[in-house]
């Protein structure tokens, strides 16, 4: 509807029906497909490339149940099903000619000196296509996705024996892969069944690839290696983080083992096919799968990797002679411990492009994760800051904004927003400021009357509306705004009748049901909520709102309504963040670090319209090489020791006191992301957002320029840089036939 500019024939439609465009939408359920961030930066990337005109598919696997729906029950997180499958997805078409058989386990043979795996299980791989169109385009491109089911109807040796039940589990054992989404976002989960999803996507989708590749074959060739000679010239494969990557030895062992093709030969097409995308340098996120288990799963990419590693080690000890301790840093196998496969490694040294997602975080790589690498190729690395698409995060979910652009600048924005510099013209412009000051303040009621259906909370729209929404992990630092909030909140109780800027705080985000300390974060902000909300001294001054189950439907509602946004991990450890970019897209000021692209953001609105604190990269560097020591910082810090004292006395959860005794010594003595370094600066920081907030004038002039400077962040330029520097591959205009009339 979005894309086709068809909303208002819609809307007539439905209301001739007696139906609410509005509450129709909100009975479709989110797509089940992302976990986090990675997910909804996919969707952004599958929306420009149908707006952009690029020949392009999208593969993941068809989860029966997505991230799990998140609940607040007694201040703690439940975690309940995802069934966004449950009544079928109309959008979707299942296309069961090209099922596709997918094998695990079994064992390897050498016959004539030739590799063949065999007494494998088998998977069918079910796939099933949805339709990306174009903004506008006649572009429509395909997402396609692998549903796992059985080879089998039932196993009748069960019921020869009467085990009709067993027959049914069995059955279901093969269909588990795609069942449920693994919820663990930025920390390594080394399950079996994860490391057999991640090769039934990758394994189906390239005999998909290689179907197409194929069929398209103009003139027959003479052996597998003519067939496969212009293979990197017409596929191109992006390694979207390290999920995908056993892609590498799935593709060499198609091309050796079932082609015929020398190791050679194999390696070049493989290495000029695929491209490999960074997307974390935190250790706990990387993968890294025991050998034990890759050798039991899949046999024969274990013997695929070790030559990989072989010859990369050759390589290595080529370039730098008698360094066999650089030759240990760069092996693709960790010997240390636990033998294990270093994906990331592995991706590097099998792809021909890697990249980081913004500035600063591709220069990290270079200098960190991947120094060695690097130094061996340096041409190898490149950046490309993510973005997002305006179609989904300016146009559809804040209309009366986008029209008020439209209005003053044209439409053009919409698939060149760059063009939104064309705003800053009119920053001196009062009655166009008042339309953006009065735009963010319908946005802002339509989030309290949100609030207010489901939690019913009434929320004083005049405050500043705080949002800190993301998944909810340390590096984040969601517990450094919460402990601001506390402040505040102590502030306006030793002083009640003191002027205070009015501020609404709202959470949001999941926190993996495995991770025990982001867990107790999201008790412990709304433990914190219901003192303040419920003490009458607040009036309308604070409010503490935990928006739970936090997905992009709600994000459409969260994004507009914001004025200050929350962008505060320790520097140098968050590789782009693209909630940042949707929150200056829609005229929220941000207050953050110097840290992913808050940076570039900087660069493109003018640090002095934003909110920058806190240590930079060699800062946090410096600080754990001199030994960072909180209680130095804390005997300078009085309201934040009462502000700990207060949390491990029970002051927030009177009925569970020592709940969170652990949780504050924990940060105290192990401040792995130096909240409390950083606390005092960004105190300081938040008493300049509430002095300019006071300002109306001001503030929506910032608000104007960071709208004016959100162009880069589009990710229409992403994605083209993708496309001309990476891929090599151009666009291609769709030109349909006029549709006959009617009458002829």
């Amino acid at each position: 509807v979005s894309t086709q500019s068809t909303g208002g024939a819609c809307d007539e439609a439905l209301y001739q029906l007696g139906l609410d465009m509005e509450d129709v939408q909100n009975e479709e359920p989110d797509a089940g497909l992302g976990n986090g961030g990675l997910g909804r930066l996919a969707a952004c990337f599958l929306d420009s490339l149908a707006t952009l005109g690029y020949p392009a598919y999208g593969y993941g696997i068809r989860y029966e149940y997505g991230l799990f729906n998140q609940a607040i029950s007694n201040c703690n997180q439940v975690e309940k099903p995802d069934g966004w499958l449950t009544f079928g997805n109309p959008w979707e078409k299942a296309r069961p000619e090209y099922t596709i058989p997918v094998h695990f386990y079994g064992r390897v043979q050498h016959i004539n000196g030739k590799a063949q795996w065999t007494d494998y299980a088998t998977v069918i791989a079910m796939p099933y296509d949805t339709p990306i169109p174009g903004y506008k385009t006649n572009t429509v491109n395909t997402l396609r996705l692998w549903s796992a089911k059985s080879p089998k109807d039932f196993d009748l040796s069960y019921f020869n024996h009467g085990n009709y039940i067993d027959a049914v589990l069995d059955r279901n054992n093969a269909e588990n892969i795609s069942r449920v989404l693994y919820p663990n976002d930025n920390i390594f989960e080394g399950k079996e069944l994860r490391l057999k999803q991640e090769y039934f996507m990758v394994a189906a989708t390239l005999v998909d690839i290689i179907r197409r590749f194929k069929t398209n074959k103009t003139v027959p060739p003479t052996n597998a290696e003519d067939m496969y000679a212009d293979f990197p010239d017409k596929v191109a494969i992006q390694l979207n983080d390290t999920h995908p990557s056993l892609a590498v030895p799935e593709l060499l062992r198609i091309l050796m083992d079932e082609e015929g093709i020398e190791w050679d030969v194999a390696w070049k097409i493989c290495r000029n096919t695929f491209a490999y995308t960074n997307h974390t340098i935190l250790p706990e996120a990387l993968e890294r799968w025991p050998v034990t288990m890759l050798e039991h799963v899949l046999p024969r990419h274990l013997d695929i990797i070790y030559l990989i590693n072989h010859h990369h080690l050759e390589r290595v000890r080529h370039a730098f002679p008698g360094d066999e301790d650089r030759v240990r840093r760069m092996s693709v196998v960790e010997e240390s411990g636990e033998k294990k496969i270093n994906m990331a490694y592995l991706s590097v040294v099998s792809s021909h492009t890697v990249n980081g997602v913004a500035a600063i975080h591709s220069g990290l790589l270079t200098t960190s994760l991947f120094r060695d690498f690097y130094q061996m190729t340096p041409d190898k690395f490149q950046n490309k800051t993510n973005g997002i698409t305006p179609r989904r995060w300016l146009v559809l979910c804040n209309p009366s904004l986008s029209h008020l652009i439209t209005e003053k600048i044209g439409a053009g924005w919409v698939k060149e927003l760059s063009q939104l510099t064309k705003l800053r013209e009119f920053v001196g412009d009062k009655s166009f400021l008042q339309e953006i000051f009065k735009t963010k303040q319908e946005n802002k009621r339509k989030l309290a009357q949100y609030v207010f259906n489901q939690y019913g909370i009434e929320l004083n729209t005049g405050s500043l509306f705080d949002i800190q929404v993301k998944r909810i992990h340390e590096y984040k630092r969601q517990t450094m705004n919460l402990l601001h909030v506390i402040i505040l909140y102590n502030r306006i109780r030793s002083n009640p009748n003191g002027d205070f800027v009015p501020r609404t705080v709202f959470f949001g985000g999941k926190a993996a049901p495995g991770y025990h300390t982001a867990k107790q974060t999201i008790s412990l902000i709304c433990h914190v909520a219901d003192v303040v909300n419920n003490d009458p001294m607040m009036k309308d001054r604070l409010k503490v709102v935990f928006l739970s189950n936090y997905r992009c439907s709600l994000a459409e509602v969260i994004m507009p309504a914001a004025d200050l946004s929350e962008q505060i991990s320790l520097a140098g450890t968050e590789a782009s963040g693209t909630g940042n970019m949707k929150f200056m897209l829609n005229g929220a000021l941000t207050i953050g670090t110097l840290d992913g692209a808050n940076v570039e953001m900087s660069e493109e609105c003018g640090i002095e319209n934003m909110f920058i604190f806190g240590m930079r990269v060699a800062d946090v560097e410096k600080l754990w090489r001199d030994g960072y020591d909180t209680r130095k910082f804390l005997a300078d810090l009085p309201e934040l020791q009462l502000a700990f004292n207060q949390i491990k006395t029970g002051f927030f959860n009177s009925s569970e006191p020592h709940k969170f005794e652990g949780f504050v010594d924990g940060l105290i003595s192990n401040d792995r992301f130096c909240v409390i370094a950083d606390f005092a600066a960004y105190v300081a920081e938040q008493e300049k957002v509430s002095e300019l907030y006071m300002d109306w004038v001001q503030w929506t002039e910032k608000c104007l320029l960071n709208i004016a400077g959100s162009g880069k962040f589009t990710s229409d330029r992403t994605i083209t840089q993708y496309a001309e520097e990476i891929w090599k591959v151009k666009s291609v205009e769709v030109d349909l036939a006029p549709v006959p009339d009617s009458k002829e």
